[in-house]
């Protein structure tokens, strides 16, 4: 879960790459460093932090054309200098950044680099000292290099330079992102695109286990073997000024007022010029042919899973089971005669999920995938995408992309229902543009909302959401939301489940935040309400217009109850945001989190 830039051209390279990594920073932030190649040499800058205090430390009087940078989330070995890429080999010749777990560094150091004394703790420097011992044999960067990947295990994005040699970078990926940007008289690597759109939109795609020879005019992909690859570039679909925070202080704050624009886009993108869904008719045949959906996905892609399965289960009339893929990857349950699998990712490069698709593709299964990225890995890997068009999302807590993974499953959902002949009772586009409604209006509710989060979150260092039905999904991500950016310890729980034991760490004062948009269980909920205030609980009750009460703290626009999942997370969203806001803490950048999960 880090990040990488290079750059070789006609340029000077070190704003390049700081910019870069700025753009990445969203990946890891524990530690950065840039290394830069000239007529003297490898001149290689490392901090501790971020990425501002590497711009203070690198040295603006070094001019070069070429380089690579790295932003670190840590994996193997605390975060410090020490740690920090890009790490050199011991003559100083190879210098290389990664991102990614090697599983068999342990094993290398002990087959090949039994007597050498090692400077930091990373799996990285035992790629860089290997690539180094295979060039003692061979004399060849290409040949040392690629002998190289063949015997790692695990997954990895790797960029180095080597010291003698001005003209190339030598890149190569298995599981982890990484791209190529093609420009005029210079290329770029990155593990997004979104890293050097200023320079470019043009990018060559990267295979698993493939070696790249980047150079200031060509660039050459090679399989592992060594044959030569002729792959085209193709055009980011990306606007450089959706990375821009703009006017707004977060960039979480600005992907939860993007909502009601994302959810008019899905609407948009979805239907025909007669209103009419329009899904990929090889989609619609694969959903009707399943007999059982397996969802998978982590964090909060899981927790709109859990949603998607109710969509799925009440309109389309189709058995689903939703799992946590790091789990699945491992512990593979027993599988219905044609089950279809849809992943949800908003990177489309989530480790864990790639590492079901894998085997679940070598059992012939078919699988979708739903994600923000266009050309991910996930994406490219599955029969079948759905794109999100949720734009680029930057804050480390996910906020749009959770809504659209939501609105897209809906829409899923009443393609499949339509498709099997079952009749429903509402206009689902027109349901859908209704919530984009409320969504604008919630979102203008801030005040209101910054008063809540301060009333109940200022000093807490605990805090439960409870709901019913589908409430208890949004539940468990209001929870993810709040201690992920704010640190309060947070869990969301099924309001009938509090009386069978967590109903013991109830104390007075601890906020108890409870949705009630079901009219199933409005007074099931409300009745869980009044168990905690009697134990002493600070309680705060979310209710649907129409079902709400004189004592609700916060009432929702009416939206189809079915939907509701899609505006009561609207304030749970921004109650986090303030509550992490108020205590200091770092909205866009949570302490030990990074945006897309990379590795297992």
């Amino acid at each position: 879960m880090c990040g990488i830039v290079g750059y070789i051209g006609e340029n000077d390279t070190k704003e390049i790459l700081l910019n870069g990594l700025e753009k990445l920073e969203y990946r890891g932030y524990d530690s950065a460093g840039i290394a830069t190649l000239n007529d003297e040499g490898v001149c290689l800058t490392k901090v501790k932090g971020r990425i501002a205090a590497l711009r203070e430390s690198v040295d603006s009087s070094v001019q070069s054309t070429m380089g690579i940078g790295h932003t670190r989330w840590a994996t193997h070995g605390v975060p410090g200098i020490i740690n920090a890429h890009p790490h050199q080999s011991a003559s100083g010749r190879f210098t290389l950044v990664h991102n990614g777990v090697i599983e068999n560094f342990n094993k290398l150091k002990k087959e090949y680099l039994s007597d050498f004394d090692f400077v930091s703790d990373t799996d990285t420097e035992v790629i860089v000292q290997l690539i180094e011992k295979l060039y003692q044999k061979h004399q060849n960067t290409v040949t040392a290099f690629r002998e190289a990947m063949r015997l790692l295990k695990g997954s990895y994005a790797i960029g180095m330079i080597d010291a003698e040699d001005h003209e190339t970078l030598y890149v190569s990926k298995n599981k982890s992102p990484l791209l190529v940007g093609i420009g005029d008289g210079f290329n770029l690597v990155a593990s997004d695109a979104m890293a050097t759109l200023k320079e470019t939109d043009q990018y060559v795609e990267i295979h698993d286990k493939e070696i790249v020879l980047v150079c200031r005019n060509f660039v050459e992909v090679q399989t592992i073997e060594g044959a030569v690859v002729d792959r085209k570039p193709y055009t980011a679909q990306i606007d450089a000024s959706d990375t821009e925070k703009g006017t707004y202080s977060h960039f979480m704050l600005k992907e939860i007022d993007e909502q009601p624009i994302v959810m008019r886009k899905i609407i948009n993108e979805y239907q025909n010029e007669d209103n009419e869904l329009k899904l990929d008719a090889d989609i619609r045949n694969a959903m009707k042919a399943a007999d059982r959906i397996y969802i998978i996905a982590a964090g909060t892609s899981y927790h709109a899973g859990l949603v998607g399965k109710e969509f799925l289960e009440k309109l389309a009339k189709i058995p689903v089971e939703v799992h946590v893929a790091s789990e699945f990857s491992y512990n593979m349950p027993l599988l219905s005669e044609k089950p279809l699998f849809i992943f949800i990712s908003q990177s489309g490069e989530t480790a864990d999920s790639r590492s079901v698709l894998v085997k679940i593709k070598e059992k012939g299964y078919p699988a979708l995938t739903i994600t923000n990225v266009t050309g991910s890995t996930l994406s490219r890997e599955a029969n079948y995408t759905l794109h999100l068009y949720a734009g680029p999302e930057i804050a480390v807590a996910s906020t749009k992309a959770y809504t659209a993974q939501i609105a897209v499953l809906a829409i899923l959902a009443v393609d499949t229902a339509s498709a099997k002949g079952f009749h429903l009772d509402f206009d689902p586009m027109q349901e859908l543009a209704i919530v984009a409604n409320a969504m604008e209006v919630l979102t203008d509710q801030k005040e209101e909302l910054e008063q809540l989060a301060r009333d109940y979150f200022a000093t807490t260092r605990n805090a439960f959401f409870i709901g019913r039905s589908s409430d208890y999904n949004v539940s468990l991500e209001a929870a993810l939301k709040l201690k992920e950016i704010s640190y309060i310890q947070a869990e969301g729980f099924a309001g009938g489940e509090l009386k069978h034991g967590t109903i013991a760490l109830i104390e007075e004062g601890t906020p108890v935040i409870a949705l009630a948009t079901q009219e199933n269980v409005n007074y099931s909920i409300r009745g869980n309400v009044q168990e905690v205030v009697a134990r002493g609980a600070n309680a705060m009750i979310i209710s649907l217009k129409g079902l709400e009460e004189d004592d609700d703290a916060f009432v929702l626009p009416h939206v189809h109850e079915l939907l509701t999942p899609l505006v009561s997370v609207i304030p749970m969203q921004l109650l986090a945001y303030y509550a992490a806001l108020h205590r200091n803490c770092d909205v866009d950048k949570p302490r030990n989190l990074a945006k897309s999960v990379t590795v297992e």
